[in-house]
């Protein structure tokens, strides 16, 4: 008689043979399952995705909350709007003269043939616009590689500005001293892009630098000035996310009589700039 080796098809007693080595197989199995795979890790994944959920939730609660915030002052928004009609419209007649000298000056430097100079920026809820200047730089300036050093250049991409920058002009310098060269940018205020006083228009590579607040500050229309120009100091980057606060907490907290402040202390910062020789 050939001997059958197949568990569960041999002789009598086979049954109970494979029932005790399953048995035993799974006990191997629970016991090589580590820990962290069992109930108590099971638990405790469950509670870390329940926390960055509720995580997730709050930020947008509080997301919300803001913006609520800054769109929120309807009257505010109304009577501002009217001032900055009127005040930029009473500036682009009153410095009508001042247009002109500054034209001729730029034209008699032959340091390039553009009088004035527009650039992409972010306006309210995103939407691109181009803000008038007049020009302060030498033709083809945008080609930063060219004209920046290493040190330059990250300052420039870190800080979207250069200090003693080889490409301004010796006019440009005088109106960058004195805030002259943003005189163009009546006509954005007059044409409902820009107000006043407002966060800085950014460039829409700077919008990452605000993260999650960056639907805040795009909420309301940048500004001639701000808070963050009028009382800016050395130290106010965007490395240390100083200049940052500075935008988010004038979106949240803006009201006509800090607006008037600001103006005045524009005017403050222009003339110790001026003095400083910057």
């Amino acid at each position: 008689m050939s001997e059958n080796n197949t568990p569960g098809i041999g002789a009598k007693g086979s049954s109970t043979a494979v029932r005790e080595r399953v048995r035993e197989n799974v006990d191997a199995v629970q016991t090589a399952v580590p820990p962290s795979i069992g109930t108590a890790g099971t638990s405790a994944a469950v509670e870390r995705r329940r926390a960055v959920a509720e995580q997730h939730r709050a930020a947008i609660a509080a997301k919300k909350r803001a913006l609520k915030i800054a769109r929120g002052k309807k009257t505010y928004d109304t009577v501002k709007r009217f001032c900055d009609v009127v005040g930029s419209l009473a500036g682009l007649i009153v410095l009508s003269p001042v247009f002109l000298i500054i034209s001729l000056l730029i034209v008699f430097e032959r340091s390039g043939k553009r009088v004035f100079f527009k650039q992409r920026r972010l306006g309210m809820g995103g939407k691109p616009i181009y803000i008038y200047k007049f020009r302060t730089m030498i033709d083809n300036a945008e080609d930063v590689r060219r004209w920046l050093n290493k040190e330059q250049l990250a300052q420039y991409y870190s800080e979207y500005k250069v200090e003693e920058d080889p490409r301004v002009t010796k006019v440009g310098k005088f109106l960058r001293r004195t805030g002259l060269d943003e005189l163009p940018q009546l006509v954005n205020i007059l044409k409902g892009e820009l107000s006043i006083v407002g966060p800085r228009p950014i460039q829409e590579s700077e919008t990452a630098l605000y993260g999650k607040d960056k639907a805040l500050l795009l909420s309301i229309r940048p500004g001639l000035t701000g808070y963050w120009q009028a009382y800016c100091s050395g130290d106010t980057t965007y490395t240390n996310r100083k200049r940052q606060r500075m935008e988010i907490h004038y979106v949240l907290h803006r009201n006509l009589l800090w607006d008037i402040k600001i103006c005045f202390a524009t005017f403050g910062a222009i003339v110790r700039k001026a003095k400083r020789g910057q």
